[in-house]
């Protein structure tokens, strides 16, 4: 696999660690990036079973790298926000799980690849826009559709119309981020709960990443009949009834408040 500079991996094991490397740009997304990150995702190195995304600097992304659309016509505007979509779909519909890891600015593209992580983590410097609405733009990278699943269609607008800035307490509250940690521990604690992730059964972590959207979005009698149909492969499957025995034979972990 050959990645732009503007992407990194770092080898842990289990775990890969893919960093946005445009610190002097605030790690903007050019197409180069968004390029590298859905070639990444497409084919994941062997043996990784979570990755953590990180960013060099203090910020995610300020976004899209707005000379990726100087002078480009609607028909390749299309063509391009397409490319987008391609790349971000094999980040949130690919093979690992992906923990995001946000400080600084996370906005307009930023935004819209961290919505595709399955894992949010914030630092306290974190804060969200889509300034695309004051530029005379559109999210072009999945934001309509990603994003209101999250906060809702009403607040996604309110982003969009006025310009509003949401902190990384506001982005908590509203479920941007699923962990609020202290500045400086945000990759700390990514690497934890991947670690986390990547000790989870392969049947599971199928599951979650494909089924569960799927389920969501489905009707209510066709997602009850998918949920039937996972369930009863995951816990048909030998290690399923291992750890199952495990628990049942008091070896296994048992759930402990945190």
């Amino acid at each position: 696999m050959t990645l732009p500079p503007t992407v990194q991996v770092e080898d842990r094991g289990e775990i890969a660690v893919l960093r946005l490397a445009r610190a002097a740009k605030r790690n903007a997304l050019d197409d180069a990036t968004v390029h590298g990150l859905g070639e990444f995702f497409a084919d994941p190195p062997a043996g990784v079973r979570a990755v953590v995304l990180d960013a060099e600097g203090d910020h995610f992304s300020a976004g899209l790298d707005l000379d990726s659309l100087a002078g480009v016509d609607a028909f390749a505007a299309v063509a391009h926000s397409r490319a987008w979509h391609r790349a971000f779909d094999r980040v949130e519909r690919g093979t690992v799980p992906v923990v995001a890891v946000l400080r600084g600015a996370v906005i307009g593209g930023g935004l819209e690849l961290a919505c595709a992580a399955h894992v949010r983590v914030a630092e306290p410097s974190a804060f969200y826009a889509l300034p695309e609405g004051q530029r005379g733009l559109f999210t072009g990278g999945g934001a309509s559709v990603r994003l209101p699943r999250l906060v809702g269609v009403a607040r996604m607008a309110d982003m969009m119309l006025t310009g509003r800035v949401l902190d990384a307490a506001e982005g908590q509250a509203l479920g941007l981020s699923q962990y609020l940690v202290d500045a400086g521990e945000g990759l700390d604690r990514a690497l934890g709960l991947a670690g986390k992730i990547a000790a989870a059964s392969p049947i599971t972590t199928f599951a979650v990443l494909q089924a569960l959207p799927r389920i969501a979005e489905a009707a209510p009698d066709q997602g009850y009949l998918l949920e039937a149909l996972m369930a009863a492969v995951a816990s048909g499957s030998d290690e399923a009834q291992r750890r199952m025995t495990e628990f049942l034979t008091g070896r296994g972990p048992k759930v402990e408040p945190s």
